[in-house]
């Protein structure tokens, strides 16, 4: 998935990377880990599990997930913000099977997520919304009105996943805007929060579990993370939030991921 990711963003010469490669396992323990109900021959199904991505540039994780399920053709990858593209830098529900929010400005995605939550009970309906939130979004205002009600409603079908890699574009997120003391305050809207490194599959998938196995509450799941997680020179690093990318990095990225020779074709 990681090399999906990088080689997406070298075909348009730039992209959000550190977003989308810390994410990755998060998206891949849902897709590939038994959690996410879906299904690629009918992406419409009615009773499927819902996935917002409601940080909308961390798409292309879910994008790689798409293409490595079946959902989309590969060749999509390449295409990457092209004009008339199916995949470009936020997801498009119009345009791309498997999607199930457009996705732009950041803060929206916890709210979508509760009115599918409601839907879901309204409809009597046992789909679960799985909702990914980067860490710098949850400056928004609009991300703690949704909390709010979906502890109100006691939506345990409804699960967001904070993206906790630390740095946001403006830098360390502790200094932007600080969230601390993070679960605390996730608790405090009536949330049953959970706390996992975010690249341990092991891990994930047991956390994954353990929501799977909740009532009465909505979960939240604190996962922490690395921006730009799998290639070094990017780890860790504010600058690759949204960064250009030349040849020489596009080809020391997929040595480090093993997939020099075949993602570099």
């Amino acid at each position: 998935m990681r090399c999906h990711i990088v080689k997406m963003f070298n075909a348009a010469g730039h992209g959000h990377f550190g977003g989308s490669l810390s994410c990755a396992d998060i998206v891949a323990a849902l897709y590939f880990g038994g959690i996410l109900r879906v299904d690629a021959a009918n992406p419409a199904w009615p009773d499927r599990d819902r996935l917002v991505m409601s940080k909308g540039h961390g798409a292309p994780a879910v994008y790689a997930a798409l293409v490595e399920r079946g959902f989309c053709p590969a060749d999509w990858i390449a295409e990457y913000e092209r004009l008339g593209a199916h995949f470009s830098t936020h997801p498009n529900m119009h345009m791309i099977p498997g999607i199930d929010m457009s996705a732009g400005s950041l803060g929206h995605g916890l709210s979508i997520g509760v009115g599918m939550a409601l839907a879901a009970r309204m409809d009597e309906k046992d789909y679960r919304v799985y909702v990914v939130l980067g860490d710098g979004e949850l400056n928004e205002g609009m991300v703690w009105e949704a909390a709010m009600s979906a502890g109100k409603f006691a939506l345990d079908h409804l699960v967001a996943i904070v993206d906790r890699n630390n740095l946001c574009v403006g830098g360390c997120t502790e200094d932007v805007m600080p969230l601390e003391p993070l679960a605390d305050k996730w608790r405090a809207f009536g949330w049953r929060v959970h706390t996992v490194d975010g690249h341990d599959m092991a891990g994930l998938l047991d956390t994954f579990a353990k929501v799977g196995e909740s009532r009465g509450v909505p979960n939240a799941i604190i996962a922490e993370t690395i921006k730009g997680c799998g290639v070094s020179f990017m780890a860790g690093k504010r600058e690759w939030h949204g960064h250009p990318i030349c040849d020489a990095e596009f080809q020391k990225a997929m040595a480090e991921l093993g997939g020099a020779c075949e993602c570099s074709e």
